[in-house]
C-alpha cells in the first residue's frame, strides 16, 4: 500500500530541491511545476478514460478504430494530442535539436522548454475552461532540470494509486508554495481545515455556488469532494462561479478546478473586483456562498460602490475622501445579498468585525434581526500560513427552520485545535467533525451525530471510549519500554530495523489515542445526542439575549469560560514554597558574585 503522506512529502522535497539549486524564487517556480502536476494529472485521466472508450470499440481493416476529441468530450473528460502527452515528453531525447520537432504553429523547436509550452498550447486547444492559463515560460529551465521536473513528477507509485490522487499532490504543493510566497496583497491560499468547516456546516448538495473572492478555488474543491462523497457528480448537480481580482490566483483556481476534473467560471481582473462589480449578476440567485475576502481593505471608493449595489442594509461608514475606510461589512453585505430565498453563506472575517461600533453596528443589528446568521465560530491564532491573527466564521441560512429564527449558535474553538508546528494550528479531521456535531445538534440532526459516534466506535473497536483510551495508553507505555529492551538485546546490525519497527508502532498506537480523546472530548459533553450550552465553547443565543448585548456576534461574550479543574494545590502554601525557593536562589546568586568578584580582584583584575 502507497503511503500517500510519504509520497507527498518525497515529490516536495525533490522538486524543491531542485528550486533552490536553480536560483529561482518559489514565485517564479509556483506556476510551472503545478502545470507539470496538471499535465501529469490529465495524463492519467486521459489513460483511464481511454482504456474505457478501446474496451467496447469496434474494428474496420482488422484493426481497432483511433479514439477521437469527440470520445472523450461524450465522457466530460479532457482530450490529449500526442505530443501534450506526459509519456511522449518523458521519452524525448536529450538533445531537442536533433530530433526536428516543430509547434503547433509548424516553427522548429529546440529547447525541452520549447516542447512543454507547446503542450500546454495543445492542452488549452482542447479545453475553453483554460484557454490562456496554463503556463508556458517553461524555457526558463534548463533543458536538464526541467527533464528531471518531468522525471519526478513521473514517478510509478502515481499510477499505483491512481489518478485522482494527483489532486491531492496539486492541493499539497499549492499548500508548500502559499507558505512561501503569499503575501500581504495576494493571498490565495485559505487554510484547508477552514474551508471544510464552513464546506461541512453548509453541506452543500446541488445549485449555484459562487465564491466572490475565490483565490485558488478551494472552496470549490472542497466542495466537489463533499459533493461526491454523497454519492453524486459535482458537476451535474453544482454549478461554479468565482471572481478573483488578481489574475495569477484565477489561473491558480482554473488549474486546480480542472486537475480536480470540476469546471465552473471564473473572472478574473478589473471586472472581478467585487467591491464595484457583481461580475456574474448573481444578487438574489445564489443557492451558496462561500468566501476568505481580504480583510480591513480600506480606500473603497463609496460612490463606485453604492452604484454596484448588493447592499440591503445600506453602507458602511464613508470619510471625508469620500472612502469607505474598512470593507469588511461591504464584503458580508454581499454574501447575504446573493443569497436566494433558501440561500446559505458561510465565510472566514477578521474577528474585530464581530464587535465592530459605528455605521457597522447598524449593519450588524439589521443582520441580526433578519433571524437569518445560523452560527458564529471563533477560531484562534496561527491557522494561516501567513499571518498569526484570529479570525471568525460567520454563518447565515436563510432556510432556517422557524424554531431556530430567533436563535444563533455560538462556539468559541480558540482553544480547540492541533499544532502542526511552532506558527501553526489545525483542526484534524476528527476535531472538524466534532465541532460540525455541536452545528448537528443545534439543528435538531440527532441521526447525524449518532452516526459520528459509530464512526468512533468502528474506528476504536468499542463504544466504551474511556476504557479504549487507558487500554492504549497502557499499550503505548508497555510498547515503548519493550522497544528499548528488545534493540538494547539484538545484536548491533538489527538494531535500528528493530527501533523503527517499535517506533512505527508506537506511533500507531499514538493516532489511536487521540481518536479515543476526541471521542471522549464529544460524548462528555453531548452525551448519546441532546444539545447542551457548554460554557467556555459553546451556546445558543436568542435574538433578545444578542440585543441585550449590543448586537455583538462575538462568541466569547456568550460562551462565558470554562470552569477551571481543581489541581488539589493549596495556592497558599504553592505560593510560599515558591518564594522560599527563590529566595535560596537569590541567596546562591549573591554568594557566586562575591566568589567571582575575589578571583578577581587576586588575579589583580
Amino acid at each position: 500500500m502507497i503511503n500517500i503522506r510519504k509520497l507527498e512529502t518525497e515529490l516536495w522535497e525533490s522538486a524543491d530541491l531542485l528550486r533552490a539549486g536553480s536560483k529561482l524564487t518559489s514565485n517564479q517556480y509556483c506556476m510551472p511545476v503545478l502545470g507539470l502536476i496538471f499535465l501529469r494529472y490529465a495524463y492519467s485521466r486521459f489513460k483511464l478514460v481511454e482504456a474505457e472508450i478501446l474496451k467496447n470499440r469496434p474494428m474496420r481493416g482488422g484493426r481497432v478504430l483511433p479514439v477521437e476529441a469527440s470520445d472523450f468530450a461524450s465522457r466530460s473528460a479532457l482530450f490529449l494530442p500526442r505530443e501534450a502527452q506526459y509519456a511522449y515528453l518523458i521519452n524525448l531525447p536529450e538533445n531537442i535539436a536533433e530530433v526536428n520537432l516543430t509547434n503547433r504553429n509548424g516553427e522548429p523547436m529546440t529547447s525541452l522548454g520549447e516542447v512543454v509550452n507547446n503542450a500546454m498550447e495543445l492542452v488549452e486547444q482542447q479545453s475553453e475552461q483554460l484557454a490562456g492559463v496554463l503556463p508556458k515560460t517553461y524555457t526558463m529551465f534548463s533543458d536538464e532540470l526541467l527533464a528531471e521536473l518531468l522525471r519526478i513528477f513521473n514517478n510509478s507509485a502515481l499510477d499505483e494509486v491512481g489518478g485522482d490522487i494527483i489532486g491531492r499532490i496539486y492541493e499539497y504543493f499549492l499548500n508548500k508554495f502559499a507558505k512561501n510566497i503569499a503575501q500581504d496583497d495576494g493571498v490565495f491560499f485559505t487554510p484547508k481545515s477552514l474551508v471544510k468547516m464552513i464546506v461541512n456546516v453548509l453541506e452543500p448538495t446541488q445549485g449555484v455556488l459562487l465564491d466572490p473572492a475565490c483565490g485558488s478555488g478551494g472552496m470549490f474543491v472542497q466542495t466537489g469532494d463533499f459533493v461526491e462523497h454523497a454519492g453524486m457528480r459535482a458537476n451535474n448537480t453544482m454549478t461554479f462561479y468565482g471572481q478573483e481580482k488578481v489574475e495569477y490566483n484565477a489561473q491558480l483556481c482554473l488549474m486546480n478546478l480542472a486537475v480536480h476534473g470540476l469546471t465552473g467560471v471564473v473572472k478574473s481582473g478589473d471586472e472581478a473586483n467585487t467591491f464595484y462589480h457583481d461580475a456574474h449578476n448573481l444578487e438574489g440567485c445564489c443557492d451558496y456562498v462561500m468566501a476568505n475576502p481580504p480583510f480591513n481593505v480600506d480606500k473603497v471608493k463609496a460612490e463606485s460602490a453604492q452604484s454596484a449595489g448588493r447592499l440591503p442594509f445600506g453602507l458602511p461608514s464613508v470619510n471625508k475622501n469620500k472612502e469607505i475606510g474598512n470593507g469588511n461589512y461591504l464584503w458580508i453585505s454581499y454574501f447575504y445579498a446573493y443569497l436566494n430565498e433558501q440561500g446559505r453563506a458561510g465565510f472566514v472575517m477578521a474577528s474585530s468585525a464581530t464587535d465592530s461600533q459605528g455605521k457597522d453596528k447598524n449593519i450588524r443589528e439589521q443582520l441580526v434581526k433578519t433571524g437569518h446568521v445560523d452560527v458564529m465560530v471563533s477560531v484562534g491564532n496561527n491557522f494561516f500560513y501567513t499571518k498569526s491573527l484570529p479570525c471568525s466564521l460567520w454563518f447565515f441560512d436563510k432556510g432556517k427552520k422557524e424554531k431556530l429564527r430567533d436563535k444563533v449558535l455560538f462556539i468559541d474553538a480558540r482553544n480547540y485545535y492541533t499544532v502542526v508546528d511552532r506558527t501553526l494550528n489545525e483542526w484534524s479531521d476528527w476535531q472538524l467533525k466534532n465541532l460540525n456535531a455541536i452545528v448537528w445538534l443545534y439543528r435538531g440532526e440527532v441521526d447525524k451525530y449518532r452516526a459520528l459516534l459509530g464512526e468512533y466506535a468502528g474506528a476504536l473497536g468499542s463504544r466504551d471510549f474511556a476504557a479504549v483510551l487507558e487500554t492504549l495508553e497502557g499499550q503505548k507505555a508497555r510498547l515503548t519500554a519493550e522497544g528499548k529492551e528488545v534493540a538494547a538485546a539484538a545484536p548491533r546490525k538489527e538494531r535500528k530495523a528493530l527501533e523503527a519497527d517499535y517506533a512505527q508502532k508506537v506511533t500507531d498506537t499514538e493516532a489511536s489515542i487521540v481518536v479515543a480523546k476526541e471521542a471522549l472530548w464529544l460524548t462528555e459533553k453531548f452525551g448519546e445526542g441532546e444539545y447542551a450550552d457548554i460554557p467556555g465553547l459553546c451556546k445558543v443565543a436568542t435574538l433578545e439575549e444578542i440585543e441585550a448585548k449590543g448586537y455583538s456576534l462575538t462568541p466569547g461574550a456568550y460562551v462565558g469560560v470554562a470552569p477551571t479543574e481543581d489541581d488539589g494545590v493549596d495556592f497558599h502554601q504553592r505560593m510560599t514554597e515558591i518564594h522560599q525557593k527563590l529566595r535560596a536562589l537569590q541567596e546562591e546568586s549573591n554568594r557566586l558574585m562575591e566568589t567571582i568578584s575575589k578571583n578577581w580582584e587576586e588575579m589583580g583584575l
